[in-house]
């Protein structure tokens, strides 16, 4: 299993599969690729047209290129290789330093706006990265696709199971703030609360956008973990459950293993270690706090409490957002166990 490559040909194709094969609405595919719904209609119009290869990037006319002799490969070349290797402090590369590597070797100067349309054009776009430890091991992470996706899908398909992720994580009273637009030079702001603190979150969600979640005022321990999965058979009173989890200490505590194995329409699973990005559950805390708290006013944790019970409560009543959220992750290939 590995990351996809996202160019903009990866993102058209990978589009138009989700409303195709996924049968996701064009809604929530417009939503989860950061584009609108007359752009997707265009591309599946293109690919009814002419298949996948319709959705490649169609030759324009205009002048010659300032830069002929660096194509969109010779760029993506550079900039997918860490920065460090160019003499560089970091690996990660801004506008200014590459405007440096290109005059340094094709020597031509070339202006930003010139160097930001060509990133564009060859497919890539400025991100924050995600974490990756130094502990992972890729080797563990092949191995867990060969030896548990198989059991995973066994135990799915022997008890007619509810494939679900699980992940906790801490909302914290520290408002994430979101950008506007304002006078140049003149940065706005934005009042938020300089008090410390968080509420602790745990949920749980499947491909078809079911969402079970629940909120703790203390650290999340094994004894809310087990309460947790309790509370999830309870929700499924007929149905066998089928739980991947990450392997955080409270998952996989003595105490918690016996809860497991005393549970006979419980199956846990655990992912490898340091794998957030394996875990669609992320993805829910990610929207969470980036989108619906985003710049949040929330004064104590009482406020807090209440403004994350409700913003997940409207989370959980819209599937269709929570189907879009779970198929960014790059854990698509397990959305077949359901």
């Amino acid at each position: 299993m590995s990351l996809w490559n996202n160019t903009t040909y990866d993102v058209r194709l990978r589009a138009v599969r989700a409303v195709l094969e996924e049968q996701l609405p064009v809604t929530v595919v417009a939503q989860a690729y950061g584009t609108n719904r007359s752009t997707i209609h265009r591309w599946l119009a293109r690919h009814q047209q002419g298949g996948d290869t319709a959705l490649e990037r169609r030759p324009v006319s205009g002048r010659p290129r300032k830069l002929g002799s660096l194509d969109a490969g010779g760029l993506r070349q550079i900039v997918l290789a860490p920065a460090s290797e160019f003499g560089y402090e970091t690996d990660f590369w801004t506008t200014r330093r590459i405007i440096q590597v290109i005059d340094a070797r094709f020597g031509v100067q070339v202006s930003k706006q010139t160097v930001m349309r060509r990133l564009h054009e060859a497919g890539l776009t400025y991100q924050k990265p995600e974490r990756e430890y130094f502990e992972l091991s890729e080797e563990e992470r092949q191995e867990w696709v060969r030896k548990e996706v198989p059991k995973i899908r066994a135990a799915v398909k022997k008890y007619h199971a509810i494939l679900y992720f699980q992940d906790e994580a801490n909302v914290s009273l520290t408002a994430l703030l979101a950008k506007t637009w304002a006078p140049r030079g003149r940065t706005p702001k934005q009042t938020v609360t300089g008090k410390r603190g968080g509420v602790a979150a745990m949920s749980a969600i499947t491909s078809r956008g079911n969402l079970i979640f629940r909120l703790h005022e203390k650290r999340i321990a094994s004894p809310e973990v087990m309460d947790f999965l309790a509370q999830m058979l309870q929700h499924h009173r007929r149905r066998h459950l089928v739980v991947v989890m990450d392997q955080a200490p409270p998952h996989v505590s003595k105490a918690t293993r016996a809860f497991i194995e005393s549970q006979c329409r419980l199956h846990v699973f655990h992912l490898p270690k340091y794998s957030p990005d394996w875990n669609p559950d992320e993805k829910v805390w990610n929207h969470l706090k980036h989108q619906e708290l985003k710049g949040h006013q929330a004064k104590t944790k009482d406020e807090l409490s209440q403004l994350t019970h409700q913003k997940l409560t409207s989370m959980s009543h819209d599937p269709e957002l929570l189907r879009g959220i779970f198929f960014r992750c790059c854990a698509a290939e397990l959305l077949t166990f359901n």
